[in-house]
This record gives C-alpha cells, structure tokens and sequence, in this order.
C-alpha cells in the first residue's frame, strides 16, 4: 500500500467517523422544533466560521483559483453543502434515522454507475461484488429485516434526494484541480450558507428555532451546544478530510470507505442517545469492512492512483 493511500484512508475514515455524528447531534433539535433548514443554516454557519482563517490564507495570492474553478465551487456549495444536508435532515424529521441513512448510503453504487456511463470504467467482478456485500451488510446494520420501521413516502423522496447529492460529494470532492481542499470546502460553506439564507428569508424553505434545551440519555444540555458541536466536527472537520481522503482516494474508493459512517452513526446514538445497537449489526459492521477490502482489491491501479473525473455530473452543474 502506497504512502499516497495509506493517508487517504486515514482521512476517510476520519471523515466517516465524524460525519456520524450528524444525525445524532441533529435529532434532539429536530425533535425540540427546530426545522431541519434552521439546523443546516447554523450548521453551515459554525463550519464557514471555523474555516475561514484556513480557507483566507490557502486563497492568498490565489484569488483567481475560484473564477477558474467556480462550477466546482458551485456544485460544492449548492448540491453538497444545501441541497445533500437539507434532503438529510428533511429525512430524518419524516423517517427512522436507520432507513434515511440506509438509502442515502447507497451513493456509492450511483457513483460506480456513474464511472461506467460517464467514463467508460466498468467495475470488476470483485468491485462489484464488494459493493454488494458492503450493501447486504448496510441492510444488517440497520437492522431492516425486522419490518418494525414505518416507512414515510415523504421520508424516501427526501432519502432518495440526499442520495444523489451525496454521490455528487464524492464526485466533486475527487476532481483534479489546484484549488486546496480547505479553499473548496470552505467557500463552498459560505456559498452554502448564503443560499439557505436567502431561501429562508424568501419564505421558500420554512426556518424556524426554540432555545428549548436537549436531552443526550439524561443529561440536558443548552440548544447551542449541538449546534457548535455539529458544525465542528460533523461538518468542518468531516468535510474537509472527505476532500482531502477522496482526492488521495479517488471517488470510487472513498465513497465505500465512507459506508462506515454508518457504522459509527450507530455507535454515537448508542452513546449519546441510547440506541443500543444489536448482534446482528455488529456482524452487518464486518460485512461492510469486508466489501470495502474487496472493492479496494478489485480496483484497477491505473484508476486507484488518480482522481479520475475530468468533469463535474450534469446533476451538480
């Protein structure tokens, strides 16, 4: 394993696991009133806040990165950052968090479909074969054979939506380009945050907040405090390290090694929520790491040591 990929699944996995606190940082908000465009907006916010000395000093002397670069930056900050976290969070106030994360994380067969419609790269049979056994172990994970989940029509079409906005995640986030990954990510923020602004004060999408107090298993805690946390680490951090691992990665790759957010999803809700996981999802955990390993076994070098899409998906344009 080369030094190039040892880093980037270090990075992916970094981003997997704070990415996984999304859901769990979000509910009790949700569940005290919040709306889910008002958690994104503040969490967006958090994160613009926190990147914007990195994200001034990578753009110094560099400013015409972004006229060059500014349909990435555009697909970044409308389809990645608004679009995938408001499709999220929309699912999660009308489904389980299990089934919502469950079709979301379906992405990384959209992106191999889209590898092969696009770029002509047809998965091998271990790649294929990776993919779905990562996907049997998705379903084992959340625990979806108990049929005792009611699943929202609404809940799907929202699911559905952050899906495909999350493959646009890993797309975007593998293009060869010299703009630094705290440059994209956090002027995707601010481009981010602005147009949920915007839509919030036009009345298009509904913004609405309590200072209620959140309740993680019995500790209470003030309204601010998820919000700093869920724009720091679910959002900043995983963010940037998602850039940093897709490029090193390439999408095909690190949109699989993100399937263990998932994995670490479930543990934060046990932790913090009281959501105890069962025996049955911690064999779904193993089946996800195995078909992580045979779609890194089944992946051509030529492709593993490049960021292989010359282009952003008509979706994000």
């Amino acid at each position: 394993m080369t030094h190039d990929m040892r880093r980037g699944l270090l990075w992916s996995v970094v981003a997997a696991a704070t990415f996984g606190f999304s859901g769990t940082l979000a509910r009790p908000l949700l569940d005290t009133g919040w709306s889910p465009a008002a958690v994104v907006l503040c969490r967006v916010i958090v994160a613009s806040l926190v990147l914007l000395p990195l994200t001034l000093r990578a753009l110094r002397g560099r400013w015409s990165l972004l006229r060059s670069e500014a349909r990435l930056v555009a697909a970044y900050g409308v389809v990645v950052v608004a679009f995938t976290q408001f499709s999220y969070y929309s699912a999660v106030a009308h489904m389980d968090v299990a089934v919502a994360l469950l079709i979301e994380y379906t992405a990384p067969v959209l992106v191999l479909v889209w590898l092969w419609l696009r770029h002509g790269q047809r998965p091998t049979v271990l790649t294929a074969a990776g993919g779905g056994v990562a996907l049997v172990g998705l379903l084992f994970v959340l625990d979806v054979f108990s049929g005792s989940n009611d699943v929202s029509m609404a809940g799907v079409i929202w699911a559905l939506a952050a899906m495909v906005g999350c493959a646009v995640y890993f797309i975007a986030s593998a293009q060869h380009t010299e703009l630094p990954p705290v440059a994209l990510a956090g002027t995707g923020f601010v481009l981010g945050a602005a147009i949920l602004a915007v839509l919030g004060w036009t009345g298009v999408l509904e913004m609405h907040a309590t200072t209620t107090p959140v309740h993680f298993r019995e500790l209470e805690a003030p309204f601010w405090v998820p919000l700093v946390l869920v724009g720091v680490v679910a959002t900043a951090i995983a963010y940037l390290s998602g850039i940093n691992g897709s490029r090193l990665l390439g999408s095909r790759l690190a949109s699989f090694v993100a399937l263990l957010e998932v994995v670490a999803a479930l543990h934060t809700a046990w932790i913090l929520l009281g959501q105890e996981p069962h025996l049955v999802q911690g064999l779904g955990g193993v089946g996800i790491l195995a078909g992580v390993v045979l779609v890194k076994l089944g992946e051509p070098e030529e492709i593993v040591a490049i960021s292989e899409e010359p282009a952003i998906p008509p979706v994000a344009a």
